[in-house]
């Protein structure tokens, strides 16, 4: 089951499920946030909620996305109460790309084994929980709130003082905190964890600094199972015509981590299980147009897509204009 928000000809937000290709509105309940707190509150799966409910007029998914009515999947009342943040060096594949942009000149004395695939290392040989105890915690990063997020179809901006713009394929968790502190967990979405990797390449410390941007994700969430093997494709789209376009993969059979190891070791930190909160926690990728020496120009469209998610996550680039990257941000006193 795939499940979405639009906003109606008439202006009001609904809800939008489909198993297949046809959808519908779902009667009761006109956000995907208060349909999980009504499932949570009454002990009810979602498919089992959307039944009860029952559902209405049929909806043309791909058209509303053209006429921009295909929101986020998920957004609380107060954007601050969405995170955005992820796990890095959790796939097989993906450390390569990030030990290239960090591996110490030929002539160095130190030691050349980079800090990324040391700890690339530390979940190949114990990423995953096993018999219900943690396994080694992987890479954590923070994006920022809701006010970072972008729904499909709407520019992903890169800041004046940015290198770089780039996309990151992923898979995102989507989670809402029930009134007890507990995380469920809705599904899945395709998310673009959009960064700076050139500020990254720098060093490897401001992994931090190159997180802070916006991210996509949606424009459909997945309920049920995450897939063991995912296989997607990843596109930048110029002037009309595909510029560059590589595959990539996920899902745990292509992963060092397990699923609920990256949760575990998101969830253990009491500030993320604040009743209400919503949670969009992506996995990690393999694949980026970086490691192919590309840069994403101003008005390149990002394309991710895979076949269990729906329809593709597509977002422009923009280059927000500003006087001059090393103006000084002026803080005032009171």
């Amino acid at each position: 089951m795939l499940i979405s928000q639009i906003t109606l000809p008439n202006g009001e937000t609904a809800v939008v499920t489909r198993d297949g290709t046809e959808a519908y509105v779902v009667k009761g309940t006109s956000t995907v946030y208060d349909l999980a707190l009504d499932c949570i509150r009454s002990g009810k799966s979602i498919s089992e909620r959307i039944g009860e409910l029952g559902l209405g007029e049929a909806v043309d998914l791909p058209a509303a996305a053209e006429e921009g009515r295909l929101l986020l999947p998920i957004m609380p009342p107060d954007p601050a109460h969405l995170h955005l943040t992820g796990t890095g060096l959790t796939h097989l594949g993906s450390a390569s790309t990030r030990n290239a942009m960090h591996v110490k000149p030929k002539n160095d004395a130190q030691d050349e084994v980079t800090d990324s695939m040391k700890m690339f290392q530390l979940g190949l040989e114990g990423g995953k929980a096993v018999d219900g105890k943690a396994g080694v915690q992987p890479e954590w990063f923070y994006k920022g709130n809701g006010h970072c997020a972008v729904p499909g179809g709407a520019p992903l901006v890169s800041p004046e003082f940015a290198k770089d713009g780039g996309e990151e394929p992923e898979i995102a968790g989507i989670y809402v905190i029930s009134d007890d502190g507990t995380p469920f967990r809705i599904g899945f979405a395709l998310a673009n964890e959009f960064s700076d990797h050139v500020t990254e390449k720098v060093n490897y410390l401001y992994l931090a600094h190159s997180k802070l941007r916006p991210a996509s994700f949606g424009p459909e969430i997945l309920v049920g199972e995450l897939p063991q093997n995912i296989e997607g494709t990843s596109k930048i789209i110029r002037n009309g015509k595909t510029f560059w376009e590589k595959p990539f993969v996920s899902g745990e059979a292509n992963m060092s981590y397990s699923l609920d190891n990256l949760e575990h070791h998101h969830f253990k930190y009491d500030v993320f299980r604040k009743p209400g909160d919503v949670h969009v926690h992506m996995f990690g990728t393999a694949t980026l147009s970086f490691a192919d020496k590309i840069s994403p120009q101003d008005g390149d469209v990002f394309e991710i897509s895979a076949a269990p998610f729906g329809l593709p996550l597509k977002n422009p680039l923009t280059f927000k204009p500003g006087e001059t990257p090393e103006k000084l941000t002026v803080v005032k006193k009171l």
